[in-house]
C-alpha cells in the first residue's frame, strides 16, 4: 500500500465565497467585508490556477474538473470532504454537515476519472447518515495511514465516532480516536476537521499535540505514530491557525516526494521545523490567502487523492 499518490483531483471554483452554513463550526473562516463577492471568486480562481500550475510543474497528474453554475456550492474547491479513492478500486462517498455542501457530490466526476483510465469497481456510500444528522467528512475528518492501516480521527460535529468505526471496519483500518480543540473567544471548541491539525507523510507526522487536551488520548496518538515509525514534528496552535497542519505529501515526477502547503503555512513554520520536514521531502508552497480566509481550508483540503488502479 502506498501512502502517497501522483494523481490528484481538484475542483475549480465557479462561485467561491465564505459559506455561511459551514461558518457555524469552522472558526478559521473570516468575513472579508471590504471585498466584493466577484473579487473573492476571481482571486480564488487565480490562486487555484497558480496552485495547479505549481503541482503540474513538479510532475503531479492534476485532474481539474470545473464546478457548475447550476448549484450553490461555495465550498466545491474542497472535494476531499465528500469523496475518497482507494487502491482496491473502491470510491467512498461521505455525509456532509452543511446542506449546500451535499450538492458538491457529482457522478460525472467519476466518469471523468474513468475516461482517464482509472478503474472504479465499487462505491461505498455513507451519505444516508445525513438523514440522522450524522457526518464524517472524508479525508478532512479521517487521516489515513495507508501503509500501516491506521486511521486517525478527531471527533467533532463533522466526525461521528460510530460512523468512523464503521468506515474503519469496511476499509480494514485500525481506528485511532481523539478530540482536538482550539481556543475560540476564551473557550475550548472542537476543531472541525482532523486535517487542519494533522498531516501524515510516509516517514513523519506533523501534528498539533497541544490541541489534544486529554493526556491519555494524546499519549495514545503518539504511541501509534511511533509504532508506525513516524518522526513526530509538533506544531503549535498558533501555527494551526495559519494552516500549518493542512499539508499533503504527494508523489511528483521521477517518483520524488513533495510536501505541499500554502505560503501562509510555510511562513508560520520555524527554521527547525522546515529543516526537519526537508529531510523527508522537498517543500512546495502556493499562496492561498483568499481561499484560506473565506473557505477556512487550505492546500490539503483542495486535493482529493486518487489511488484507484488503472486499466
Amino acid at each position: 500500500m502506498l501512502q502517497t499518490t501522483n494523481t490528484i483531483l481538484m475542483i475549480r471554483p465557479v462561485n467561491f465565497r465564505m459559506n455561511e452554513q459551514t461558518a457555524v463550526n469552522n472558526y478559521y473562516q473570516k468575513v472579508l467585508g471590504s471585498v466584493l463577492p466577484e473579487t473573492v471568486n476571481t482571486k480564488a480562481q487565480q490562486e487555484f490556477d497558480a496552485y495547479v500550475e505549481k503541482l503540474r510543474g513538479i510532475g503531479v497528474n492534476v485532474v481539474v474538473v470545473s464546478d457548475t453554475e447550476e448549484s450553490d456550492t461555495p465550498d466545491s474547491i474542497f472535494p476531499n470532504n465528500w469523496i475518497s479513492f482507494h487502491e482496491n478500486g473502491t470510491v467512498s462517498l461521505y455525509p456532509m454537515f452543511a446542506e449546500n455542501r451535499r450538492l458538491e457530490r457529482r457522478e460525472d466526476i467519476l466518469d471523468v476519472l474513468e475516461q482517464q483510465g482509472f478503474v472504479i469497481k465499487d462505491i461505498v456510500d455513507y451519505t444516508s447518515a445525513e438523514e440522522a444528522n450524522v457526518f464524517l467528512e472524508g479525508t478532512g475528518s479521517v487521516i489515513l495511514d495507508r501503509e500501516n492501516r491506521k486511521a486517525y480521527c478527531a471527533l467533532s460535529a463533522r466526525a461521528d465516532e460510530d460512523l468512523f468505526v464503521e468506515f474503519c471496519e469496511d476499509f480494514e483500518y485500525t481506528p485511532v480516536i481523539f478530540t482536538a480543540y482550539q481556543t475560540v473567544q476564551g473557550k475550548r471548541k472542537a476543531i472541525y476537521h482532523t486535517n487542519v491539525m494533522m498531516c501524515l507523510g510516509e516517514t513523519f507526522a506533523v501534528i498539533c499535540l497541544d490541541s489534544i487536551d486529554d493526556k491519555k488520548e494524546r499519549k495514545n496518538v503518539m504511541a501509534h505514530l511511533k509504532e508506525s515509525g513516524k518522526e513526530i514534528i509538533a506544531i503549535t496552535e498558533a501555527q494551526v491557525n495559519h494552516f500549518a497542519g493542512n499539508m499533503l505529501q504527494v508523489r511528483g515526477g521521477d517518483n520524488r516526494l513533495y510536501l505541499v502547503m500554502s505560503q501562509a503555512a510555510y511562513n508560520a513554520l520555524t527554521t527547525d521545523q522546515i529543516a526537519r520536514l526537508e529531510k523527508h521531502n522537498k517543500i512546495v508552497t502556493s499562496s492561498l490567502d483568499t481561499i484560506e480566509a473565506c473557505g477556512g481550508g487550505s492546500a490539503r483540503c483542495m486535493m482529493a487523492e486518487v489511488f484507484l488502479p488503472k486499466s
